[in-house]
């Protein structure tokens, strides 16, 4: 047992006595003293290991509840630890006596046989002994702490009609110890571990007296406070070619059991090198997100992006405030709108890759059952703030994102998209996560989502307009695909009644013509092989569609500089009633 004794009941708080301990720790410690609630639920990273101390202040890293029971209850005369797996089982021998006891006398009041039988793991019958077990002892005036475990197990999340007895009578339970007058009185502390707050019974989580204490991924500092500790003074130098400092940046988003997966690898041979680390924690990421995000590594940045001039200028101010700490100035997110092939998704990541950051995309984080998605988004959003500074995609954010206003499922999707706009509009992480709205149809994104805020940069992307903007697409595509462009300006051989042509329109033509080069016993791309493709391509046509994207880009865009000069100074209400007009003659056909 650790030689300090933090949440002593008959002893008052000390700020420097809890200096040591973790953020969350000390934020339940001074709701401890407080004297005014008994009941915590920890949530967040509640499997990652915690820094606590031992005999002589040696540094250890404990799992939660063993931090509970030594760190913060070690002073109080019964720890109790309970989950619908192990059942009830006091946190030393003694204590565990003590309960043999109580059970005893239960047996004898009630007629059950759990002394003889075994205690109970069901929250029907735990619950009952865990409450006569704490009452008892109050009444001796102990002090007693009760730690539940996959608290969502016992209390889940659910209309009250649709819960079992058993639930309904957990959920009944849990909220009337939270506000029972001798629970509050005496030195009783209940603490509710559930790992996404999202799927136990909001009456639980939202009870006044009951507070919610999150439990963070580690921060850059203390990522390398425990690379350092699990080295026990063995130099970085020998398992890494990384720095302590960027090994402690790579790893954001890590936990420290998660870490210590990557150093136990390098501690056995496996050398850390930046590529290898990036790849493990994508890797580690990926599959801790259960599919819910994509790890993109920006493979490229602003300076291969063909086009878009503005739109470059505009992401590069923002990159460059954020490699020199000016997060204050940086757009909380950007709506990147246009038509279907003009790079959206593209231009994201390499405005990722111009920072030096990471970049993940939203995957399809809904679920049929009802409590799932609202878990996943909120496992998503730990996982983001731990990432900081990040980039995230949100693709086709139009249908990805929906409304307040949708129905028949509950309301899942309404509060779905309550927490996705509480997020993005959470000022405390501007500059560190920086939202990018993809869609072609930004007039079916909510108002919510497009107001200052949250995406307060509106990027509109076009297709080429003129000759020269084609050339340097073809030469970026050329690069691209390895291909020797013999044409000088292969945009002048575009006809002049092709309609508007996309990157990938673009690329399509080059790899026949490219084709037709190879079948001829060349390398190199030649004018007459262009002009022979340009003969005969024709790219798919939706003129309508696409006319509707780009007006729908133009009439969202907060740049002037962003538009094609001929829509520049267009009457805005001339492109509002167009818009209408395709809308209906799309619906019609």
């Amino acid at each position: 047992m650790p030689h300090k004794k933090i949440l002593n009941p008959v002893a008052k708080l000390h700020e420097e006595s809890i200096a040591h301990l973790p953020p969350w720790a000390r934020e339940l410690a001074r709701r401890y003293y407080t004297k005014t609630l008994s009941t915590f639920i920890l949530h967040g990273a509640v499997r990652d290991l915690q820094p606590g101390t031992g005999p002589d202040d040696e540094r250890r890293y404990l799992p939660l509840k063993q931090f509970l029971g030594e760190e913060l209850f070690g002073a109080r005369d019964f720890v109790v630890f309970y989950d619908r797996s192990s059942g009830i089982r006091g946190a030393t021998k003694e204590m565990q006596i003590e309960i043999s006891r109580v059970v005893d006398a239960y047996d004898s009041m009630y007629g059950t046989h759990y002394a003889s039988g075994g205690l109970p793991k069901d929250p029907g019958r735990a619950l009952p002994l865990l409450e006569t077990f704490a009452r008892s002892r109050l009444a001796d005036n102990k002090s007693v702490a009760l730690i539940v475990d996959y608290a969502e197990t016992v209390a889940p999340a659910g209309d009250a009609t649709s819960l079992s007895a058993e639930d309904r009578y957990s959920l009944v339970t849990l909220t009337k110890w939270a506000q029972d007058p001798q629970f509050l009185a005496s030195d009783f502390s209940l603490v509710l571990i559930a790992e996404n707050l999202t799927e136990m019974s909001p009456r639980v989580t939202r009870h006044p007296y009951a507070a919610l204490i999150p439990l963070e991924l580690p921060t850059e500092d203390e990522r390398a406070d425990y690379v350092r500790f699990r080295l026990a003074g063995r130099p970085l130098k020998d398992i890494s070619s990384v720095s302590m400092t960027a090994l402690a940046q790579m790893t954001s988003g890590l936990s420290r059991v998660q870490l210590s997966r990557i150093v136990n690898e390098a501690l056995a041979g496996n050398r850390i090198d930046p590529e290898d680390l990036k790849a493990r924690k994508k890797e580690i990421i990926q599959a801790e997100c259960h599919g819910l995000l994509e790890f993109i590594e920006p493979k490229h940045t602003l300076n291969v992006v063909a086009g878009h001039t503005r739109a470059k200028e505009l992401l590069r101010a923002a990159a460059t405030a954020v490699r020199r700490g000016h997060t204050e100035v940086v757009p909380m997110g950007f709506l990147v709108s246009g038509p279907i092939g003009t790079g959206k998704t593209f231009l994201t990541t390499c405005f990722a890759g111009e920072i030096g950051i990471p970049c993940v995309k939203f995957l399809n984080f809904r679920s049929q059952w009802q409590g799932v998605t609202e878990g996943n988004l909120e496992h998503i959003f730990n996982i983001l703030r731990a990432m900081n500074p990040v980039a995230v995609i949100i693709d086709e954010a139009d249908a990805m994102l929906g409304n307040r206003s949708a129905s028949g499922d509950s309301g899942t999707s309404a509060r779905v998209f309550g927490s996705i706009a509480a997020f993005m509009g959470n000022t405390d992480y501007r500059g560190r996560i920086i939202w990018f709205l993809l869609t072609a149809r930004p007039d079916l994104l909510p108002v919510d989502l497009k107001r200052q805020g949250r995406a307060e940069e509106h990027l509109a992307l076009f297709y080429p307009q003129t000759p020269a903007e084609y050339d340097e697409l073809f030469r970026a595509m050329a690069k691209k695909s390895k291909t020797e462009l013999g044409a000088a300006s292969p945009g002048s051989l575009i006809p002049l009644d092709s309609p508007s042509m996309s990157g990938a329109d673009i690329e399509a033509a080059l790899v026949r013509a490219r084709a037709r080069a190879v079948a001829a016993g060349r390398e190199e791309v030649t004018e007459d092989d262009l002009k022979a493709t340009f003969a005969d391509f024709l790219p798919p046509s939706y003129p309508l569609e696409v006319e509707l994207q780009t007006l729908v880009a133009i009439l969202e865009c907060t740049s002037r500089e962003l538009l094609p000069s001929k829509y520049r100074d267009v009457n805005r209400s001339d492109l509002v009633r167009r818009v209408r007009e395709i809308k209906t003659l799309i619906a019609e056909s």
